[in-house]
């Protein structure tokens, strides 16, 4: 299986370089601002989707327009591990979709997986009048998007269990009392941490809290490749994490 990488350059994506090559799979090409034919290094998404059974997607929201067309017309798959969309963004994954295997994620590691499964069980059963719901999260200080994609998809998995639209119950920014049934975000930034976040549920007479931590940005190369395993050759569709993990 031929993998693309959109973002080679970053951080991330040099990872998934490695975890393609350890998984014995083949590695055709990448996506970056500056072409290097030597090291199969272009600019042209439509140059790399000709080549490409699935792309993995760790470029950035700017390049999702034009990725999103060059991927559908070339009918190769596409993983997404990108966040902070607009709403033209999302109408491009969504379009691309119906003619392609697409699978997005707002964070490929396992464990944080089953933790968005949980959050929509734990909406469902806890009384959103008797437990407040607060979302934390903390990442490196160079982290441009707050809050982070991966903590909007657990507000959006805790507004799903509670019957709501997270658009309409979520706080951010707050400078005063926190709103009925709102379900609250924090964003802490610093140092060159990878990734925590916390899902804290608390009433008058407890508290629960879910929490994730990521060690390694590897456990995110690792699980984009299994995205990218579990993608090839399946139907046109939009395709979520826990389809792999068994959430």
């Amino acid at each position: 299986m031929r993998i693309g990488i959109a973002g080679i350059t970053g951080r991330l994506g040099a990872l998934c370089v490695e975890e393609v090559a350890a998984s014995g799979l083949e590695l055709s090409g990448g996506l970056a601002r500056k072409a290097d034919p030597q090291k199969r290094i272009m600019t042209d998404p439509a140059q790399l989707a000709a080549c490409s059974d699935v792309v993995i997607d760790v470029s950035s929201p700017a390049a999702i327009l034009a990725n999103a067309e060059a991927f559908a017309q070339a009918g190769c798959g596409w993983v997404i591990g990108t966040t902070g969309f607009g709403a033209a963004e999302e109408l491009a994954i969504r379009a691309a979709a119906t003619r392609i295997p697409v699978l997005r994620a707002a964070n490929f590691a396992p464990g944080l997986t089953m933790l968005l499964d949980l959050a929509r069980q734990l909406g469902a059963r806890l009384p959103a009048h008797e437990y407040d719901a607060e979302i934390l999260e903390t990442h490196h200080r160079q982290k441009r998007d707050a809050p982070s994609g991966t903590a909007l998809a657990i507000g959006e998995r805790l507004a799903e269990g509670r019957g709501v639209a997270l658009n309409d119950v979520m706080e951010v920014n707050r400078s005063g009392v926190r709103g009925e049934e709102a379900i609250g975000f924090a964003s802490l930034r610093a140092g060159q941490i990878v990734g925590e976040h916390s899902l804290i549920l608390t009433s008058g007479t407890e508290q629960i809290t879910l929490s994730h931590r990521a060690f390694d940005r590897r456990v995110f190369a690792q699980g984009a490749v299994k995205a990218a395993r579990f993608v090839a050759g399946k139907p046109a569709g939009l395709y979520e994490m826990t389809e792999i993990f068994g959430g």
